[in-house]
């Protein structure tokens, strides 16, 4: 009979015997769960106190002033007294006036025309920098302009650009007896536009290098066997693998872009007027001179509707910006 019960259990079929070790996998299933729970409960802990400081902070120093702005938009204030309720008089104000669509122009045309020269000088760039001997010398050059204070510049061409200055110097061996104007106040906005430039291309060009620098050289390696051009290097290796730089390159030049002033005064505040001149305000340089600069009567609501439009047009371009070149993280 006991030979009978052995041989009973040695018959079970493997399903019983998967049977019977179940419940402890269902044990230890349960248990990772348990613990898996555990870690997630405890970074949840941990966001608090690592995330709350910098989000109390943000509020306060941010979104509270942008809150405040957009309050005095709406009331006719002169800085001082009491504050009149005008709901969005002072946006239809704005949009009738000449002066704030052309500095809003100008703005635009910084970020698209000046825009677009910077980029493509900086792919040009890193395509030639990325085989050139000593190319992080030569990066620290190209990003050095961005470390200088606007001022210089202003100064700066004040010396190369006045009447007797050294562009002057140099056409008249070539024959141009009658030069243009290069300071006068129709010709400052397309000298700052050159200045821009010749001053940012250095520093996205290094953001785009180090970019270029992490991609691995045996893509180049497959590209030279395949006969690729410098073109197609660019197209089918480079841009996909620096998708990422390039999207948050973009991105730092529509918030400051926006956001450019002190080259604009620099340049065209020697005028003698106090200001430089409106032809090439942009939209920062309206709001300032609407509120601060003593010309006239300080209209904060009119400066803050400025302000404010200023702010939608960041935040609607990056939000579309980030929409248009968001990809699939490429990894290698």
């Amino acid at each position: 009979m006991s030979v009978g019960l052995k041989e009973a259990r040695a018959s079970k079929s493997p399903l019983q015997h998967s049977a019977a070790r179940r419940p402890a996998t269902r044990k230890s299933s349960v248990q990772g769960r348990q613990a898996g729970s555990s870690i997630d409960v405890q970074r949840k802990k941990l966001l608090i106190p690592f995330v709350g400081p910098a989000f109390v902070l943000y509020t306060v120093l941010f979104i509270v002033p942008a809150l405040g702005a957009v309050w005095i938009s709406l009331h006719k204030w002169a800085g001082s007294g009491p504050m009149k309720f005008v709901g969005l008089d002072n946006y239809g104000r704005i949009f009738r006036d000449p002066l704030f669509l052309s500095s809003f122009g100008n703005t635009l045309m910084l970020l698209f025309v000046v825009g677009a020269a910077i980029f493509i000088l900086a792919f040009a760039m890193t395509l030639v920098l990325r085989d050139m001997a000593g190319k992080k010398v030569v990066r620290n050059v190209i990003f050095f302009p961005h470390l200088i204070n606007a001022l210089v510049f202003g100064v700066l061409a004040g010396f190369i650009f006045n009447p007797g200055g050294m562009v002057n110097s140099l056409l008249a061996p070539l024959g141009v007896t009658d030069p243009p104007k290069w300071l006068a106040q129709d010709n400052i906005f397309p000298l700052i536009m050159v200045t821009l430039v010749c001053t940012t291309t250095g520093y996205f060009t290094t953001i785009l290098m180090a970019g270029v620098d992490r991609i691995p050289p045996y893509y180049y390696e497959d590209c030279a066997l395949a006969g690729a051009t410098a073109f197609q290097r660019l197209r089918y290796v480079i841009l996909p693998l620096t998708w990422d730089v390039f999207g948050t390159c973009a991105v730092l030049w529509t918030i400051s872009s926006v956001k450019i002033f002190e080259i604009v005064w620099v340049f065209g505040g020697s005028s003698g007027a106090g200001v430089p001149p409106t032809q090439s305000w942009t939209a920062a340089v309206y709001t300032y001179v609407n509120a601060f600069s003593g010309q006239s009567t300080p209209a904060y609501g009119a400066a803050t509707a400025s302000a404010v439009l200023s702010l939608a047009l960041i935040s609607v371009l990056v939000v579309l910006l980030r929409r248009a070149m968001r990809r699939d993280a490429v990894e290698f």
